[in-house]
């Protein structure tokens, strides 16, 4: 436990990716496989669920401290961080255990969950006994999940790729659903990402996905793009769907369903698993998950890029109530049916085809779905148009018919792993977000090196038009990116002076400030106060041109929806 505090300590003082990558590079290399193991789950983002209550751990540590309630929960509000108030507040001792990491999560931390109260009291100051400060930060942030460190997974998988002497892409296929829940990191896990390669790893994948290829955002005005892009004829454009990115995988006459993020889906779209048995094994597709309109015929003419009509895909805020469901009954299946929008093939009879072109892949894409002929797998749309403009005027049906803009693929690419063009290049040409003028008027202190700035923020916007007798400031949204760390800054400065009530972390400041916010989708919401809810809202830049009495009105985002 104490070397994996001390590496953490390390990557948190630094900046510099070099830095990071020695650090990391000598932790693996000192490291048991059982350590390192838990270790490249948890750089990598992977989090296990909450062992104890907060609730418990902040009692426990004003009782531990003998500090009184109100006391800790100023140290708190100062810090901005519970694993680290804790550790402050405790009394210091010396670090007594000789443990590695994967005895403190497996034999000491895992069993935690679930235990009463009682025994958490006993138990735990025990525990923190044989930590010093930094390992004591590292424990709670591990058992309330809260662990979190300025590294990306393709960092580590370069520490590791360097440390064991392979490709970096290798490592990284490997490391593809490492994080998923349903999978503990063992010894042998770790130890199958660093092996030398070998001729039979890819027959042993399993249900194992690929890297997903990602594409790099495209702001150029669109007279620069025959220039920076060449022809459209060199480009594959497709619509950029509104759901969930996954690769469908089937492998040994079983069927298995990921997302982006790498967790394992499959329960939770039974639709997809009629597929089982319409493709063959080694088959490999990279798509959309989206939510289906039932009352459309499913075929690839509901979707015709071309129809003045709208299409079967319906707003992602149909398929999020369906995410958020912990069971899945037949009301919601019935009402929120789902199709996977293909778009690529990545393995074929067992081959792995991402060195093939990406219009090969497509072709063979095509053959592959009309061969299944499944309602729940169709091929996204390939439009086409007599130059760039010509696609552009097409992209401007984007907000009508659901979608957020277009992907543009070279002809010639490769697939590749993660954000790179190695191997050619993806672009998403989005539309811009929507946005309305929003008054901020609640702040939190953020997290990490923004703990002590307040930098999360709740906006409002009028209930009523500038010429209402009485009209008051309805919350909407959250923010907390768009800033420049100037400006969080003085917004942290102004909020300290405007401050009229405080609700625990939350502070009520008095209103005058103005933000354009911007966000990529707009819903009604039950749920929400305003009755409306976006999706990644962020603050596209500091209005100090307006006054709080100019800022936007309800029925500006109502106008929105339509």
């Amino acid at each position: 436990m104490k070397a994996f505090a001390e590496l953490y300590a390390e990557l948190d003082a630094t900046t510099s990716s070099n830095a990071k990558l020695a650090a990391m590079q000598a932790y693996f290399a000192h490291a048991t496989p059982e350590d390192a193991a838990w270790a490249v789950y948890f750089l990598s983002g992977g989090r296990p669920r909450q062992l104890v209550p907060v609730r418990a751990l902040r009692e426990l540590a004003v009782e531990i401290s003998g500090l009184s309630t109100w006391l800790f929960e100023e140290s708190y509000q100062a810090v901005g961080d519970l694993a680290e108030t804790i550790s402050l507040v405790l009394p210091e001792t010396a670090h007594s255990s000789t443990d590695g990491l994967a005895v403190w999560i497996e034999d000491k931390l895992l069993p935690l969950r679930g235990e009463t109260p009682e025994f958490l009291g006993r138990r735990l100051p025990a525990l923190w006994a044989q930590l010093d400060r930094p390992s004591l930060m590292l424990c709670i942030k591990l058992i309330t999940g809260s662990f979190r460190v300025g590294v990306s997974k393709l960092l580590v998988t370069r520490a590791l790729a360097a440390m064991a002497g392979l490709d970096s892409k290798r490592v990284a296929q490997r490391l593809v659903g490492y994080t998923d829940l349903s999978n503990r990191p063992t010894a042998a896990h770790y130890l199958k990402l660093i092996a030398p390669p070998s001729s039979d790893e890819h027959a042993q994948r399993g249900g194992q996905p690929y890297p997903f290829f990602l594409a790099h955002a495209l702001s150029q005005p669109v007279d620069q793009f025959e220039a920076l892009l060449g022809p459209p004829s060199q480009w594959q454009v497709e619509w950029k769907w509104d759901g969930i990115r996954a690769q469908l995988v089937k492998r040994e006459g079983r069927l298995w369903v990921w997302s982006r993020g790498e967790e394992l889906v499959s329960e939770r779209f039974p639709e997809l698993d009629a597929l089982t048995h319409a493709l063959p094994d080694g088959t490999v597709i990279d798509g959309e998950i989206v939510a289906w309109k039932v009352t459309h015929p499913a075929t690839e003419d509901a979707i015709d890029p071309q129809s003045t009509t709208p299409p079967a895909v319906q707003p992602f805020a149909l398929l999020q109530q369906r995410i958020g469901r912990k069971t899945l009954g037949k009301k919601i299946l019935d009402d929120v049916p789902v199709v996977l929008l293909a778009y690529d093939l990545l393995e074929w009879q067992g081959e792995d085809w991402r060195n093939h072109p990406q219009a090969e892949r497509r072709t063979q894409l095509e053959q592959v779905i009309a061969s299944c002929n499944s309602p729940v797998l169709l091929a996204s749309p390939v439009l086409t148009g007599e130059d760039w403009f010509d696609l552009a005027r097409q992209r401007e049906a984007s907000r009508r018919l659901g979608v957020e803009g277009m992907m543009l693929k070279a002809r010639d690419a490769l697939y590749g792993v993660g954000r790179t063009k190695d191997m050619g290049v993806w672009w998403k040409w989005k539309v811009d977000p929507f946005s309305v003028d929003a008054v901020l008027i609640y702040a939190q202190r953020g997290h990490g090196r923004r703990a002590s700035l307040f930098s999360d923020y709740t906006f409002a916007v009028w209930d009523g038009p500038p010429d209402a007798s009485e009209r008051t400031l309805v919350p909407f949204a959250k923010a907390y990116s768009g800033l420049t760390d100037e400006e969080m800054r003085q917004v942290d400065s102004i909020v300290r002076k405007t401050t009229v009530e405080k609700f625990g972390p939350v502070s009520s400041v008095k209103p005058s400030l103005v933000f354009e916010l911007g966000f990529e989708g707009i819903a009604l919401s039950r749920r929400h106060k305003s009755g409306i809810a976006v999706r990644f809202p962020r603050m596209l830049r500091w209005r100090q041109d307006k006054s709080v009495e100019e800022a936007d009105s309800l029925a500006t985002l109502q106008d929105l929806l339509t």
